[in-house]
């Protein structure tokens, strides 16, 4: 798996904080972008649930339908979360993962996103729109950089929040 994304930022927040705000707050800083929606219906509301088999990564559409975009393989809260990735016109054998890790660097968060496993996709499939590797990765990377600023406003709200309640 040697197509791949790897984006990092740090925010000013602990990782226990962070990682919440990523898991359980997905819906409220996620931005879709219309060159990587999930499903022709996109787009809808992320959210991670759980169940009997743990969790898993969804999007919620108006129409009430739930697309599971993938399971989750790890879930160590303030650690590491690992997640299958699929488009709904992705046929079976094509598999990509995103893994995201939270270090404690002093009094803030990195937060390293590696989304791999494109070489599973083709060049030619509706996800890549036909782009070089190195444009869409690029592309790609861009997004998950945007989406990574939207959770570093919402954990800086969680944060200041935590930090108000000590004033009391």
């Amino acid at each position: 798996m040697s197509s791949r994304v790897v984006v990092a930022l740090r925010i000013k927040a602990p990782p226990a904080r962070v990682f919440e705000a990523f898991t359980t707050e997905i819906g409220a800083w996620w931005r879709p972008n219309s060159l990587f929606a999930f499903t022709p219906k996109s787009p809808g509301t992320m959210a991670f649930e759980e169940d009997e088999d743990g969790h898993r990564l969804v999007e919620r559409l108006a129409s009430g339908k739930v697309f599971e975009v993938g399971k989750v393989r790890v879930w160590e809260p303030g650690q590491r979360l690992m997640v299958g990735w699929r488009q709904a016109t992705f046929a079976p054998e094509m598999d990509t993962e995103v893994e995201v890790r939270f270090e404690a660097v002093e009094d803030e968060t990195r937060v390293t996103v590696e989304h791999r496993g494109w070489d599973s996709v083709p060049k030619a499939h509706v996800a890549r729109h036909n782009f070089p590797d190195g444009l869409f990765l690029r592309r790609h990377g861009e997004w998950w950089r945007e989406l990574l600023d939207g959770l570093a406003v919402k954990a800086a709200e969680r944060q200041l929040g935590a930090a108000g309640e000590g004033d009391t």
